[in-house]
């Protein structure tokens, strides 16, 4: 009996070993974090420390001023030192429906499931916003805007001549109904 349990737990411990080369020793895609990043410790939740120059935004977000769930990241607009303010300015303009009472702005990820994800995905959004709020928009000249009134009027004379030769056609098909 004692042979038996002996041989069982070796039997156990090889099967492991086989199994553990089996999985370190299987196909890694060409696009896997790893092969992609070979220098990152691929953890999101290590903070750094925050660039020195404060005028433009770099994609610096502090994780220690976000407040981090399951699925959302939010963060109180009109508080946040790492945002300029012009920046915040146009953030509280722009999403002023997605705000909360209180101030935060929440962006909301459930892509995967996995949570270091869903907070990339999150951080991402952020910066993005971040990032269009930042650049300002040209404003188009007079004969863009002139250009633009032209193409659509054009497209409301074509789109009314289609409905009337449909029209058209319609009533003259019901105009040959013999009783």
């Amino acid at each position: 009996m004692n042979f038996i349990k002996i041989f069982a737990v070796n039997v156990t411990k090889t099967q492991n070993i086989f199994y553990n080369s089996i999985r370190l020793n299987s196909f890694n895609s060409a696009i896997s974090l790893r092969n992609l990043y070979p220098s990152s410790s691929l953890r999101l939740t290590n903070i750094t420390k925050a660039p020195e120059n404060e005028k433009e935004f770099n994609g610096y977000i502090p994780l220690d001023q976000i407040e981090i769930t399951y699925i959302d990241v939010r963060f109180h607009v009109k508080s946040a030192t790492w945002i300029n303010e012009e920046i915040k300015d146009k953030l509280l303009k722009k999403c002023q429906n997605q705000i909360s009472k209180e101030g935060c702005l929440i962006f909301r990820s459930d892509l995967t499931r996995h949570q270091q994800l869903n907070l990339a995905d999150c951080l991402e959004k952020i910066r993005t916003l971040i990032r269009n709020c930042s650049q300002n928009v040209s404003q188009p000249s007079e004969e863009t805007i002139d250009k633009i009134r032209r193409r659509h009027e054009r497209a409301a004379q074509e789109r009314l001549a289609i409905k009337r030769t449909r029209s058209q056609i319609k009533s003259e098909r019901s105009g040959n109904i013999i009783v």
